[in-house]
């Protein structure tokens, strides 16, 4: 038996279209778009119903409400995303392996761009080696996970490839949970490993900074005893 297939709410398919119109378009963040009594008519529904989706647009940052401007293209606000889907149950479900080879991916990929950014630019060592230096004053076991954080998402800065840290910044949700099998007993190991990857791509040993971060990051597993 064909089992009836769930009908979607008015304001999610609007919303499809919205997001649809803007990439064929090929809109960018600051553009205008129609009011809401053209978008009502183009699309065929109620302003209520349009004023519905443009509301969890807005929310995500896809669009923008300005009281006297109107609608337009606006910029995604990553950290509201990335908080309200950290609420959610189901992350707490998610099964860790591909998350965690996820990001071993990610990281590791981009760690040639960041030594070639590195030594065109001082900065960056200076950035990822302040972070390290502040890890060892750390005292409490969120400050190390906050730094940890940081030095991660300063990691894939200075590659250059936003469009990857605007995904990674999705994955932190999911991978957070993991961070709470960190000891305080393993924080004197954790902060060499982050210093040898500062070092690595300082000298341009890409392959041992990646042998490293694989390292590093994959030491979840052995704390959380998951096999591969």
């Amino acid at each position: 038996m064909l089992e009836t297939l769930p009908k979607r709410k008015i304001r999610d398919v609007i919303a499809e279209r919205l997001k649809s119109h803007i990439v064929s378009e090929g809109l960018v963040p600051g553009d205008r778009l129609p009011n809401e009594t053209e978008l009502a008519e183009q699309f065929g529904v109620s302003r209520l119903s349009l004023r519905e989706a443009t509301k969890a647009l807005e929310f995500l940052g896809i669009v923008e409400s300005r009281t006297g401007v109107g609608l337009s293209v606006g910029h995604i606000d990553m950290d509201r995303v990335t908080s309200h889907l950290g609420f959610h149950p189901a992350l707490h479900q998610a099964d860790p392996l591909p998350l965690i080879d996820s990001r071993i991916v990610i990281e590791t990929g981009v760690l040639p761009h960041v030594a070639k950014r590195m030594a065109e630019d001082p900065s960056i060592h200076e950035n990822l080696q302040g972070i390290v230096d502040r890890f060892r004053s750390a005292r409490k076991l969120q400050q190390w996970i906050d730094l940890d954080i940081e030095f991660h998402r300063t990691l894939l800065d200075a590659s250059g490839l936003s469009p990857l840290v605007a995904f990674s910044d999705l994955l932190q949700v999911f991978f957070r949970q993991f961070r709470d099998s960190v000891k305080t007993a393993e924080w004197k190991s954790g902060i060499a490993s982050h210093q040898r990857i500062v070092d690595c791509l300082q000298d341009g040993d890409v392959e041992n900074a990646v042998a490293e971060l694989r390292d590093h990051i994959g030491s979840h597993k052995r704390r959380m005893k998951v096999q591969k």
